[in-house]
């Protein structure tokens, strides 16, 4: 029957553990608030998931180069900064700006590759340097997103909330940049097999430089949403999306080694780190430990990974043992 689909039974039940934590978080949700299953619950519960799932994608593209970044929770709020304090005053210079940010993602993959600097060291000092350039911009709580950006969040679609939209366009904008863009095959083997991109002709050097690019420019996105949606900038607004978008890469079936990702996945990993947020809070779960139990799930899907890795090798061993006995 999994054959049938096109997939071996171990892939198969991993493509779904994304699947079955969402499904079984939203239960958890209904069966404390049963009104949560409406346009207006959807919208509510969901929210905050589209400038989360971005900083997922951001954090997606890194840790398919082989890497993984400490500083885009301070470069969301960095951005957060500049949107409600520049970019309303001056819409062309703060889009320079944004864009110098999203150019200096590009050179930052680029340095590291460059110098074969540990990624984990580059991006913890590239977060302070962030930090500090917000708090100089924003020293407290302020600024004011433009009036275009707070409607543009605030759109009442047909059919299904914005959320709902977004976080489907984003999924499928993902798969097609990563799984049809013929450059995304190459974009992904620069983390799997970098000498075998470098022996087929295409310059590492510039895949990783559009790996971070495009990690910078939904990046900026992220902290254009979340801005848009709290009306306000603050350099200290999201630094626990460092953690929400590599927990959500993670759990979306992302793996740190590099190449294997999943867009899909992650805007399911992302939207399911929300989601239990809002069902801890309904459960009256202190906030202190709601990043401890987000920390359990990650756990508990890493070892359900680990639990059918096992069974799949276990399951060829077995096989192997048949043919050889006939």
């Amino acid at each position: 029957m999994f054959e049938a689909l096109g997939q071996r039974p171990a892939d198969l039940l991993r493509s779904l553990l994304p699947v079955i934590g969402l499904v079984a978080v939203m239960l958890g949700i209904y069966s404390y608030r049963p009104n949560a299953a409406s346009y207006i619950g959807f919208n509510l519960l969901l929210t905050y998931a589209i400038p989360v799932a971005l900083a997922a994608f951001a954090q997606m593209f890194i840790i398919a180069a082989g890497d993984i970044d400490l500083s885009i929770g301070n470069f969301v709020s960095l951005v957060t900064c500049i949107v409600a304090v520049v970019l309303p005053a001056s819409p062309v210079l703060g889009g320079a700006i944004l864009l110098l940010l999203v150019l200096a993602y590009a050179a930052m993959g680029m340095l590291i590759h460059a110098r074969r600097l540990p990624s984990i060291v580059v991006t913890l000092g590239f977060s302070f340097i962030w930090l500090g350039i917000a708090v100089l911009i924003l020293p407290r709580p302020g600024g004011l997103a433009p009036d275009w950006l707070a409607a543009l969040v605030r759109i009442r679609t047909p059919l299904a909330p914005l959320p709902v939209w977004a976080l489907f366009v984003l999924s499928l904008l993902g798969h097609l940049l990563l799984q049809r863009w013929s450059f995304g095959i190459v974009l992904r083997g620069v983390g799997g097999n970098p000498k075998a991109v470098a022996r087929a002709g295409w310059s590492v050097l510039r895949a990783k430089a559009v790996l971070y690019g495009l990690a910078g420019f939904f990046g900026v996105l992220s902290g254009l949403v979340l801005t848009g949606i709290a009306t306000s900038g603050d350099a200290n607004l999201a630094p626990n999306y460092t953690l929400l978008s590599v927990a959500a890469v993670i759990l979306g079936g992302g793996e740190f080694v590099g190449g294997k990702v999943s867009p899909v996945g992650t805007v399911l990993g992302a939207m399911t780190l929300v989601l239990m947020n809002s069902l801890l809070t309904f459960m009256n779960v202190n906030s202190d430990w709601q990043l401890a139990a987000q920390g359990l799930i990650l756990i508990a899907v890493l070892a359900a990974r680990t639990a059918i890795s096992k069974l799949e090798t276990r399951s060829a061993h077995a096989h192997v043992k048949l043919s050889i006995g006939r």
